[in-house]
């Protein structure tokens, strides 16, 4: 049947038609929602919120845009809905998280055990700096890293976010630009991967902790945004730190289970989980 066709029927109430096309982007809809909530369940939950809210109104769908778009708008503000009633995240979150850790042998346990026993457990300096990016895009306002998440991780057009957040190109450029200039002054100021008065360096801690036998000045040199970090500028390297991102799922990576596990402990830290051990995550042995 040809997409068209598809299309036409999911547009008349056929349900498996509409889950069809659903599925075409459905692991890339629940990566970015998962950038933004940082919590699987809630990903599950909206993800499936987004479907029905879709389906619902799927004769509203007049095809201005992509159903891709339009889907992703619907998601976006569910998304918006929930993270409005929480704080944006502190520059310093992943050291609260990285302090939690250490100070409560329970959590640091609970990381070896996830490290050990999952198929989804291994750690590599590159996703820590996708989680890093998730973190820092966490410190800016809602729409800004929504702006931010869809331009530069996920390739939509500028008019494509205008319509999702319901913004001229002037705002959407504007968001865009500020947030870039705040996550790389962020990125400046902590990470020293690239800048050696960094305050952070917890990707290659965390590397000696999962892998101790491997040469960590060799891991770390392995990394693109490494080798280039004395050659380019900053919007250079934070272009750099886009590539590397956009090359990784956060949900289904060989790390995605370890980093998620770290993501709990960061957001127990800074107080948005109100117990670590709540969660099966929390609860791995």
């Amino acid at each position: 049947m040809e997409r068209e066709e598809i299309l036409k029927n999911a547009l008349t109430g056929d349900i498996n038609s509409f889950q069809t096309l659903f599925a075409e982007f459905q692991n890339q809809l629940k990566s970015y929602l998962y950038r933004l909530l940082t919590d699987r369940n809630d990903v599950d939950d909206l993800t499936h919120d987004t479907f029905i809210r879709a389906f619902d109104k799927i004769s509203t769908f007049n095809q201005d845009s992509s159903l891709k778009t339009w889907v992703f708008k619907i998601a976006t503000n569910l998304a918006y809905d929930h993270l409005r009633k929480l704080n944006r995240w502190p520059a310093d979150a992943q050291d609260k998280g990285a302090y939690l850790a250490i100070g409560t042998e329970e959590i640091g346990q609970s990381f070896r055990i996830v490290h050990q026993a999952s198929n989804a457990g291994a750690y590599e300096m590159k996703e820590h700096i996708d989680f890093c990016f998730t973190c820092i895009s966490k410190t800016l306002p809602i729409e800004n890293q929504v702006a931010l998440i869809l331009k530069d991780i996920y390739d939509f057009q500028i008019k494509e976010i205008c319509l999702i957040l319901e913004k001229t190109e002037g705002v959407v450029k504007h968001l865009l630009n500020y947030s870039r200039d705040t996550m790389t002054s962020i990125f400046d100021n902590r990470c020293a991967l690239v800048n050696k008065n960094g305050v952070c360096d917890q990707c290659s801690q965390l590397n000696g902790i999962f892998n101790p036998k491997q040469d960590q000045q060799e891991q770390r040199m392995k990394l693109e945004l490494v080798k280039e970090s004395s050659k380019f500028n900053r919007a250079e390297l934070f272009t750099l730190r886009t590539k590397l991102v956009k090359a990784i799922d956060p949900l289904h990576s060989s790390g995605a289970d370890l980093q998620d596990i770290i993501m709990r402990c960061t957001r127990t830290a800074i107080g948005e989980v109100g117990d670590f051990f709540d969660s099966p995550q929390g609860n791995a042995d």
